[in-house]
C-alpha cells in the first residue's frame, strides 16, 4: 500500500528529450493521485491528494510528455504491481527474451541487466539460459522476494553511479532491457548517459515503452498517469539517443498494454545496420499527425465523447436496477475512473487477481478491491472491464459468469456489450 499522504511534487518547465521550453499544454486529464495509491479501508475516510495531469506538447522536437513530477520514492519504493501475476505478462516476456537471444546472440554466461525488473519474471529466462543476471527495481519489497527467489536485484533507482559500480563488480552487459520504465525518469538523460556507460561495447539496450501511436488510434488515454511521464514517438527517440552518443537502430510494435514501441539502441558505429523499420514508422506518425499539436486535442475531444458514452450506459442500468461493478484495478484504472467520473457510486467494487490489492481501496474513488471469488456469492449484473487491454483474455476467464447470466461490458477503444 502507498502512503496516502502525498506532499512532492514539482513542474518541470523544458522538454525532457530536447531542453526546449516552447511547450503547449494539449490534454488536460482530471487530476489523480498517484495510479497505484491504494489504501486500506481504515483510512477511507482521509482525502488523497491529487496532481495535475496534463500532457504537453513539445513544439522542437515533438515529444509528448507530463511537466508535473511525483516523488519517484513514494510511487516505486512500495510497488503493488507484480509482472509474474499475469499470465499474459509472463508469456509476453518468455517470447521477448527468446526473440532477443536469438537476434542479438549473446554469449553465454555474459551480462544481462534488466533496468525496472520488478519480481525478475523476464530475467528468469535468461537465467534458464545460462546467462548472469541482474535486476534493478527501487520497490523494495519486490527487490527482496526477487533476490529470495534466485533473481538477484538491487533495491535502487538506476543511475550513472550505479551503472558505474554495476561495471567494476560485474563488467559490462550484453543486453540491457528496460520494459515499461523508460518512460517513467523524470531524468531521462542521465539514465540513457548510464546506459551507455553499462553497455558492452557491442551490447544492445531494449526497451518497451507505451507507443503514442497506439495511444491516439486506440484511446489508449489511460495509460497516462503519473507513472508514465514520457509518452513516446521513433521520431524523438531517434534525435534522442543520437544526442547521447547511442543509435536507435530499429524498432516494432508490439501488443503490450494495447500497443507499445519496442526499440533497439546501439554505441553509435556499433554492427547492426538500419533495417528500415524506423523509416516506416516515422512515416505512419507523420500520417497520423503526431507532429502537430492538433491532433493531440481533437484526442481530447474523442475521449471525452466516450466517456459521456460509458456514464449514460451506466446510469441506465443502475436506473433499472441493475448492479454494476468493474473487472481489474491495473494503474490504467485510476486515470480510466477519475476522468470518465465513475466513484463508488456507480460500481460495487472492483475485481483483481492481486493479493497485494484485494481487500484495499482504489486510489482517490476509494472503490472496494476484492477477488474473484466474490463474483461467486455476489455477483453483479454487469462488469465494466477496467484493464480493457486485456478483455479477450479477461472475457475468456468469465465464461462461468457469463454462463450465469451476467454481462460484460468493454469500454474502449469503442463501447460494446458481450
Amino acid at each position: 500500500m502507498l502512503n496516502f499522504v502525498i506532499d512532492f511534487a514539482r513542474r518541470r518547465e523544458d522538454c525532457r528529450l530536447c531542453g526546449s521550453t516552447d511547450l503547449r499544454l494539449v490534454l488536460p486529464l482530471t487530476p489523480t493521485p498517484p495510479a497505484n495509491a491504494f489504501v486500506e479501508a481504515s483510512c477511507a475516510h482521509i482525502p488523497q491528494r491529487s496532481f495535475p495531469l496534463d500532457v504537453f506538447f513539445c513544439r522542437v522536437c515533438h515529444h509528448v510528455q507530463l511537466l508535473d513530477v511525483v516523488d519517484p520514492r513514494v510511487l516505486f519504493e512500495n510497488y503493488v504491481y507484480v509482472s509474474g501475476t499475469s499470465p499474459v505478462f509472463v508469456r509476453h516476456f518468455q517470447d521477448y527474451a527468446q526473440a532477443l537471444m536469438q537476434r542479438f546472440a549473446p554469449k553465454a554466461g555474459s551480462l544481462v541487466v534488466d533496468i525496472g525488473s520488478n519480481d525478475g519474471t523476464m530475467l528468469r529466462f535468461f537465467k534458464e539460459a545460462g546467462f548472469s543476471v541482474l535486476g534493478i527495481d527501487p520497490a523494495t519489497r519486490i527487490a527482496s522476494r526477487a533476490t529470495a527467489e534466485g533473481i538477484e536485484t538491487l533495491p535502487a533507482f538506476f543511475d550513472r553511479a550505479l551503472a558505474n559500480t554495476i561495471v567494476a563488480q560485474r563488467g559490462t552487459a550484453a543486453l540491457v532491457v528496460a520494459n515499461n520504465v523508460f518512460a517513467h525518469a523524470d531524468n531521462l538523460a542521465e539514465i540513457t548517459d548510464a546506459i551507455s556507460d553499462l553497455l558492452a561495447p557491442e551490447g544492445v539496450f531494449a526497451f518497451e515503452v507505451s507507443y503514442l501511436l497506439d495511444v491516439v488510434e486506440k484511446t489508449l488515454f489511460d495509460t497516462i498517469y503519473h507513472e508514465h511521464l514520457d509518452y513516446h514517438g521513433v521520431a524523438p527517440l531517434k534525435r534522442f539517443f543520437a544526442a547521447h552518443g547511442l543509435d536507435l537502430f530499429a524498432a516494432e510494435r508490439v501488443q503490450t498494454h494495447g500497443g507499445s514501441l519496442r526499440g533497439y539502441v546501439q554505441r553509435q558505429g556499433g554492427t547492426y545496420p538500419a533495417d528500415g523499420s524506423l523509416d516506416r514508422l516515422i512515416e505512419l506518425e507523420l500520417q497520423y499527425g503526431l507532429d502537430r499539436p492538433e491532433t493531440f486535442v481533437k484526442f481530447a475531444l474523442d475521449i471525452e465523447r466516450k466517456g459521456r458514452a460509458l456514464r449514460a450506459l451506466i446510469d441506465e442500468l443502475r436506473g433499472r436496477g441493475m448492479r454494476v461493478a468493474g473487472y481489474g484495478a491495473p494503474a490504467k484504472a485510476t486515470t480510466f475512473c477519475h476522468h470518465f467520473g465513475l466513484g463508488a457510486d456507480m460500481l460495487e467494487y472492483v475485481v483483481d487477481d492481486s493479493p497485494l490489492k484485494q481487500g484495499l481501496l482504489t486510489p482517490g474513488i476509494h472503490i472496494p478491491v476484492v477477488p474473484a471469488s466474490v463474483l461467486e456469492n455476489e455477483r453483479p449484473d454487469y462488469l465494466v472491464i477496467l484493464a480493457w487491454n486485456f478483455a479477450e483474455t479477461i472475457i475468456e476467464k468469465l465464461e462461468a459468469f457469463r454462463a450465469a447470466g451476467g454481462k460484460i461490458v468493454v469500454p474502449l477503444p469503442e463501447l460494446k456489450i458481450c
